[in-house]
């Protein structure tokens, strides 16, 4: 007779503690003492097949179908608690999950405010008090039950998530309220809107919005703490590059323009302006920026284009040109030569189109677009290694001395009022007839020429051009 494994238990739970010679003698059953003979077989029990205790076929029956009968019920009975457990945790992963996920939706919210300008520092700093409330109550991760699988992916990930979120909160909210601070300590510049362009009833304040120190700053910043931490060191170098660096370095000890400062004072008394003159050699310094950097290259690149821009375009552009380049240069005085680059994105800009109400712009040209740009970053490169070598006067004194010879009658200098007379003297006796509307008002048009010819527009300062040389 096959006894089944489950059955076992069951059998030696019924066995008698102390058998009978007779059950050992397998003469008797040892679970009823029924005495086996024809109709009743003894089926051994163990341990081998001819010694130990025997069992009769009807006990033995009895208690395999008892033992199946538990092991249903007990199995009956874990798939309902299994049940139970499983929905118990799905109950409480939804709605842990669902807890991470409105924490998280949340810090990708504050982290978009703190980037909203409209909204106050003061109610920033609140969103990530609160936030930080938030993700402090979120409860700890649930213990799945036994009859669940441990290894939850999605529950890790949603915290993984969070994390992040937070952390990006964090880094917005930390960089908007030290901005905050930072600007609140500065006092209002009035004079400055002039440089910087700002719209009517601007308050004088010009908040910044980053700020780069450099990669030693926080060294010396803490210094000042009593805090002193290892710098970083340079990384090796082979042989052969650390060969190559050093004749690099004897290189670059030699500035770009030794001694620009003392030629170039000198270039700018003999054409008689003041180096002194702060603001005029600013306006100067400006001509002669857009002069190197881009009237010269724009004139190698469309001079071979049969598209090129008109000369009342290329006047227009040059003026807005030159009220940008005056703003960087004054910008870069307090934020280094980086500041320049905002010009450089302007004048360098294929998709833009020029000032003046003009429609052209420089990707239209089929000339070599590549070499005029390429030529506005060497140029502008050049005035910014002067400024970081000599200084940001010397880089003025650079592009001045450049202007007072290449452009000295263009918009920006001394000498463009007496252009200006010697254009209005020629309109005033020309037929105006076939002119643009804007130039009925001579009054208004010297006004215009003097403070911002581009407001005449492209068409007109075109018309004058084909008439008297501006610049």
């Amino acid at each position: 007779m096959h006894i089944p494994a489950y059955a076992r238990d069951t059998i030696r739970a019924a066995l008698p503690s102390i058998p009978t010679s007779r059950q050992v003698g397998a003469l008797d059953c040892c679970l009823c003492d029924a005495t086996f003979g024809e109709d009743l077989a003894a089926v051994p029990l163990g341990p081998t097949p001819t010694s130990g205790l025997f069992g009769c076929r009807p006990c033995l029956t009895r208690l395999v179908v008892q033992a199946r009968r538990t092991r249903d019920l007990a199995r009956a009975r874990g798939a309902e608690q299994a049940r139970a457990e499983s929905a118990a945790w799905l109950s409480a992963r939804t709605q842990h999950l669902s807890r991470l996920d409105g924490v998280r939706h949340a810090a990708e919210a504050v982290a978009e405010l703190a980037q909203d300008d409209d909204v106050e520092a003061l109610r920033i700093a609140w969103l990530l008090i609160s936030l930080e409330s938030a993700y402090t109550w979120v409860p700890e991760m649930p213990e799945p039950p036994a009859s669940v699988d441990r290894e939850d992916p999605g529950l890790k990930d949603g915290a993984f998530r969070l994390d992040l979120a937070m952390m990006t909160a964090r880094e917005a909210v930390a960089e908007r309220l030290a901005y905050h601070v930072l600007n609140e300590a500065q006092p209002a510049e009035p004079e400055m809107c002039a440089e910087f362009e700002c719209p009517e009833g601007c308050t004088g304040r010009h908040d910044s919005s980053h700020i780069d120190c450099g990669p030693d700053a926080v060294f010396d910043d803490l210094t000042e703490h009593g805090i002193a931490v290892e710098r970083p060191g340079p990384t090796p170098l082979s042989p052969r590059v650390e060969a190559l660096s050093e004749k690099s370095a004897i290189e670059a000890k030699r500035p770009a323009l030794p001694d620009v400062e003392e030629y170039a004072s000198a270039v700018l008394a003999r054409f008689g302006l003041d180096p002194g003159d702060t603001e005029e050699l600013v306006n100067v310094a400006a001509v002669g920026l857009v002069a190197d950097t881009w009237r010269d290259g724009l004139l190698d690149c469309v001079d071979v284009a049969d598209d090129r821009p008109s000369q009342g375009e290329v006047l227009a552009q040059s003026v807005d040109l030159h009220r940008r380049a005056r703003a960087a240069l004054m910008a870069a005085r307090n934020l280094g030569p980086e500041a320049l680059l905002a010009f450089v994105a302007v004048a360098s800009d294929l998709d833009l189109p020029w000032a003046g109400g003009s429609c052209f712009r420089l990707g239209m040209v089929s000339g070599p677009v590549a070499e005029f740009v390429q030529n506005i970053d060497d140029q502008v490169w050049l005035t910014a290694e002067v400024m970081r070598e000599q200084g940001w006067r010397a880089a003025l004194l650079h592009r001045a001395a450049s202007a007072v010879c290449k452009a000295p009658t263009h918009f920006g200098m001394p000498g463009w009022t007496e252009t200006v007379a010697s254009a209005m003297e020629c309109l005033a006796v020309l037929d105006r007839s076939s002119a643009p509307d804007t130039l009925e008002d001579l009054a208004a048009v010297e006004a215009a020429l003097l403070e911002s010819p581009d407001r005449l527009g492209a068409d007109a300062l075109d018309w004058i051009s084909y008439r008297f040389r501006l610049g």
